[in-house]
């Protein structure tokens, strides 16, 4: 057959049709794989020939085969978009006419139109895609003709539609990062210039058609107008009208809703008020007939049709998005219409009904509306006081109603659905690391945490407008799960999350009775309910409440006695998830609460931790090794916050007495019989009281220094020992060796200990460092990083580079004439591991770049002193960190690369450099940002580009010619550059003519001080490699969106309660 298919590709004689369709149908429905696979190829390569397009006609007028005609279509479209611009004139015309005949022929007969549906929809597509090329320079008569023709027959004027609605999507809802600016500005103007003949055609298709094909269609290409079409033509030209007269018709209600949800969202001058009041009103004139009063809208939606559930979700959409915009109008018609205030209050239900059908998807757009509603109410609020005379509403003689007491049924209401369909926080998971070790990680920005944060906003905004009903809902409710009504797991979690999300919202003394309410009646529906899962499930809501309110624990230390003592008793719960929440709620509890456990309190023999230290292990008896080091971690919190010197370290010294027994003996039998160290049991306890020391460690900070000097020693014999036995049994037994479960364990023991040092290192302050001095760094050259060096690949741990990364920060230039030894045992035998592919050694990636940024933030003295041959193996080290294609790789490398260009500028080797690596730099950063797996570091790409071209351009910087002067002379640097840069897009993009080839270098240069121009050049150049055509862009706008992120995430902060109270500063310390 591969002889045959060949054929296809000789352009001397005429296109076999029949056999592209033999070919094409073996693709589609041959079951042998290699078959397939080379059909696949051979098609990839017909789709790509430069002269295939050329045979697009003759497929589709004699090919019988529906997949045949979409290849050929396939090809056309790939033409258009990446090509287009190459072909002569009269060749686009006669594509162009051609597309429009075929499409004209087929809509000519409804049966075929039909049938051929999908066909013409991609026809339509590339007519498109022609369009955002051609018109209207090009094409300046296709509104008009498209219009002319629409008259023609009702199956034409159709998908006529279809088209102008494609038309208006690309240029309106998805040209950003598709079209340059200038072409998206000239393409909005020549649309809006007329669209005067695309209303009148709408307007005649609507009064002229009884086709409800044809008046749905119409219905939504008018939806992808309204929202920039000039408003004379919404309001003036009677569209609404129009809609209303629609509405009460079932068949069209859903597409007129989803009009009028464009019309609703408008934000315009106040002069049009009274055409949204009547769109309003034309609507709630219906909306007893399509909600009867009394409908259980939850269970009819679960019974209802497709059509019917569609229904419901745009009149969701209506609804919302006429309030967000016009509710404050509305608000202000109460006092010339006294039914309104009814009708707002109808809408508001009508919605909340809806937030209780079991959609989540339709949820959410009705939570996206009441998180903004309660807010708005929330502000309006904080600012009554301020507020004019004609803002009242319903009020008489002057006097004001606040927008809380006109809402208060609905907000009480909401109150109630947020109290119901609260969504789950954030959970911790177990999990197994790559030496299997159990470990927990958080859960974040998962779908279901995204709702949480939204919920709690708005259940906070709901507290702080009414704490009494909020208190009293939520009570009603937790009566309702002690009395058996409502008693169910989903029920009580939900309750108590909401209960959670509220903390800090009421004032102290409130809070204190109903938190005091809470877990009174929580430990009774403990106490009398049956089976030990629900009791668990109870404790473990207990648990989440308890440790949300930590300013009631801080100042109620008798409860606060009694909740860390009942957390004791969970400790000792085997049911499924107990142990591990009583851990985490005590180790919360401790980060806030640590000073009161070393106070003595009033009616107390001995502070509390005193008790504590001296029942450790009856605590921890039952407890895995990784909740016991959650558990020391804690009462290192609270040892942290003794202020005692002295008792502090004797606090310290009970705590860490039965780690240190355990180590003791282990190093014993150790100096007795060495080989026991390569025994399992060992082994793992070494690594347990390892990473019991770090867990200590980690809260303790700097004042874990004894204790640590203690074990130092022998945690470096210890690591040195394991070393060499990992080394020796992988170089005997081969790379597979280290998925052996005792290697596993050996380097588990080995990681452990550079963790413990790297915890140290990193959390002590510059006094505690001061005091162990850089003796403790060389301690470690030669047992940590001479192991390195000697090891195999597969022996050497990443933790030691991340651990000499915080020691090069944390030390700075006091370790500079150590870098050449650490770069000696380092730099070559990592690169030599992580560049011979992408997926092995991940951690030794990031970590050997983590070092390197490390170096050039704090010792950059040292990168100078490297020979002109290491400085290029740096530079192309850097290189494959930014061609990587994973993302943190890749920002690492650009942040390595950026920080570097910036301190060589200011430095005496800024000529030198940039000789060398300038011009290297520039191509290599082009070629990544122009790389589509790259999308995400474009801001990266941005500043280094610029930084790059403005050192070019600056002679007062760059000293000396930068190109080979035994070559050719330019009158400067930035000439070079320019010519060499165009020379490099010319070649890598043919797509490119040479005029906008000079302007996009032009502009590089030009446009290189305005740093937001120079970003939005950059942007229009990736649309116009086509590379990024038909992407999703948004990494091209990231900056922009994290800058909004930030500026609401300070907003939140300063409203009490939206802050998680785990994140907010109550200083326990001072207290």
């Amino acid at each position: 057959m591969t002889a045959n298919m060949q054929k296809l590709l000789d352009f001397e004689k005429p296109l076999d049709v029949a056999l592209l369709d033999a070919t094409v149908n073996s693709f589609y429905t041959s079951t042998n794989q290699n078959e397939r696979s080379e059909i696949g190829k051979f098609l990839k390569q017909m789709q790509e020939h430069p002269q295939m397009w050329t045979r697009v006609d003759s497929i589709l007028e004699t090919s019988q085969n529906q997949q045949t005609r979409f290849f050929a279509l396939q090809i056309m479209e790939d033409l258009i978009r990446f090509r287009w611009g190459a072909l002569p004139a009269e060749q686009r015309e006669a594509i162009r006419n051609y597309i429009s005949n075929v499409i004209i022929k087929m809509c000519s007969d409804e049966a075929t139109c039909r049938r051929e549906k999908v066909f013409v929809n991609k026809l339509n597509v590339i007519l498109v895609h022609i369009l955002k090329h051609d018109w209207p320079s090009k094409w300046p008569s296709f509104i008009p003709d498209i219009v002319q023709a629409s008259k023609s027959g009702e199956t034409l004027c159709e998908n006529s539609m279809h088209v102008l609605r494609l038309l208006s999507e690309e240029i309106f809802d998805f040209s950003r990062g598709q079209l340059t600016q200038a072409k998206v500005k000239e393409l909005k103007g020549s649309l809006n210039n007329e669209f005067c003949s695309i209303h009148d055609l709408c307007v005649y298709a609507l009064a002229n058609s009884r086709k409800p094909e044809l008046i749905k269609a119409t219905l939504r290409a008018l939806a992808a107008y309204l929202t920039w079409i000039p408003l004379g033509y919404i309001f003036e030209g009677n569209i609404t009208g129009t809609l209303l007269q629609l509405f009460p018709q079932p068949v069209f209600r859903n597409n007129v809703l989803q009009c009028m949800t464009e019309i609703a969202g408008l934000q315009v001058d106040a002069c049009y008020d009274m055409h949204f009041l009547s769109l309003f009103n034309g609507v709630m004139q219906h909306i007893s007939t399509i909600v009867p009063p009394g409908t259980n809208l939850p269970a009819a939606f679960a019974q209802s049709s497709d059509e019917e559930q569609q229904l419901v979700q745009n009149l969701a959409l209506f609804f919302t998005n006429f309030l967000k915009s016009h509710l404050s109008m509305l608000e202000k018609q109460i006092q010339q219409e006294p039914q309104m205030q009814a009708k707002i209050n109808a809408t508001l239900d009508l919605v909340v009904q809806i937030s209780y059908v079991n959609d989540n998807e339709l949820f959410k757009s009705c939570l996206d509306y009441w998180t903004i509603f309660v807010c708005d109410i929330f502000s309006s609020e904080c600012s009554m006081d301020s507020l004019p005379q004609q803002f009242a509403f319903g009020g008489t003689n002057g006097q004001k109603m606040s927008r809380k007491v006109l809402h208060a049924e609905i907000l009480s209401k909401l109150r109630l659905l947020m109290i119901c369909k609260m969504a789950k926080p954030e959970e911790i998971i177990i999990v197994e690391d790559e030496n299997g070790n159990i470990v927990r990680e958080a859960m974040k920005d998962n779908a279901t945490l995204i709702q949480y944060r939204i919920m709690k906003q708005t259940l906070v905004y709901l507290s702080h407008l009414d704490h009494d009903d909020t208190e009293s809902q939520m009570l009603e409710k937790l009566a309702l799960q002690l009395n058996g009504k409502e008693w169910s797991w989903n029920r009580l979690n939900t309750l108590c999350w909401a209960i959670g999300s509220i903390s800090l919202t009421m004032a102290e003394e409130q809070e204190n009775r109903f938190l005091v309410t809470v877990i009174r009646d929580l430990l009774n529906l403990c106490e009398i309910t049956r089976g030990k899962d629900n009791k668990a499930v109870i404790a473990s809501n207990i648990m989440y409440v308890v440790g949300q309110y930590p300013r009631f624990l801080r100042q109620h230390w008798k409860f606060l006695k009694t909740v860390v003592n009942k957390l004791f008793e969970f400790m000792h719960e085997k049911f499924e998830g107990v142990q591990d929440m009583a851990c985490d709620t005590f180790l919360k509890i401790c980060v806030k609460c640590r000073r009161r456990f070393v106070m003595l309190q009033i009616g107390e023999a001995e502070p509390f931790i005193c008790d504590l230290l001296r029942n450790i292990q009856a605590h921890t008896l039952d407890l895995q090794s990784l909740q016991i080091n959650t558990f020391y971690e804690a009462i290192g919190l609270m040892i942290s916050a003794e202020p005692d010197t002295a008792r502090a370290g004797e606090y310290l010294q009970r705590l860490m007495s039965l780690p240190n027994l355990k180590w003791q003996e282990i190093m014993a039998m150790a100096r007795q019989n060495p080989m026991s160290l390569r025994e399992a049991e060992p082994a793992r306890k070494l690594a347990n009281i390892l990473a019991t020391n770090t867990s200590v460690c980690t809260s303790m900070k700097g004042a874990f220094q004894k204790q640590l000097g203690l074990i130092f020693n022998d945690v470096l014999a210890v690591y040195k020992t394991y070393s060499e036995l990992c080394s020796s049994i992988i170089a005997s037994d081969g790379p597979i060796a280290a998925k052996r479960s005792d290697v596993k364990l050996i380097r588990s023991v080995k990681r452990q200990a550079l963790r413990l040092l790297e915890t140290f290192l990193d959390k002590a302050d510059a006094t505690d460092l001061k005091q162990v001095g850089i003796g403790f760094v060389h301690t470690m050259l030669d047992p940590v990083l001479g192991d390195y060096s000697r090891s195999v690949a597969d022996a050497r741990d990443a933790e030691v580079l991340s651990l000499f990364a915080v020691v090069v920060s944390r030390f700075g230039s006091t370790v500079e004439s150590e870098i050449a030894a650490i770069f000696d045992a380092c730099f070559q035998s990592t690169l030599s591991m992580i560049t011979k592919n992408y997926e092995e050694y991940p951690d030794h990636r990031i970590k050997f770049y983590s070092l390197l940024r490390a170096v050039v933030q704090h010792c950059f003295r040292a990168i100078c002193a490297l020979s002109p041959e290491q400085i290029s193996l740096l530079i192309d080290s850097i290189v494959w960190a930014f061609r990587h294609t994973e993302r943190n790789v890749a920002d690492l490398g650009l942040n390595l690369l950026l920080e570097l260009l910036n301190s060589i500028q200011k430095s005496q080797f800024v000529n030198a450099f940039h000789q060398k690596h300038c011009v290297q730099l520039i191509q290599e950063i082009v070629a990544a940002m122009t790389d589509t797996f790259h999308k995400p570091g474009f801001k990266l790409h941005v500043l280094i580009l610029q930084h790059l071209f403005s050192v070019v351009a600056d002679p007062t910087v760059l000293t000396v010619p930068i190109w080979d002067a035994s070559q050719k002379q330019y009158p400067s640097n930035e000439h070079y550059v320019r010519e060499h840069l165009s020379g490099l897009l010319a070649s890598s993009f043919p797509n490119m003519s040479q005029i906008q080839v000079q302007a996009i270098v032009s502009g590089m240069f030009d446009l290189r001080k305005d740093q937001a121009s120079f970003k939005n050049h950059l942007r229009d150049f990736l649309v116009q490699t086509k590379e990024f055509a038909t992407t999703d862009n948004a990494e091209l706008y990231a900056e922009e969106t994290a800058q909004q992120r930030e500026s609401e995430r300070q907003r939140l902060a300063t409203i009490p309660g939206m802050v998680k109270p785990d994140q907010v500063q109550l200083d326990d310390m001072n207290m």
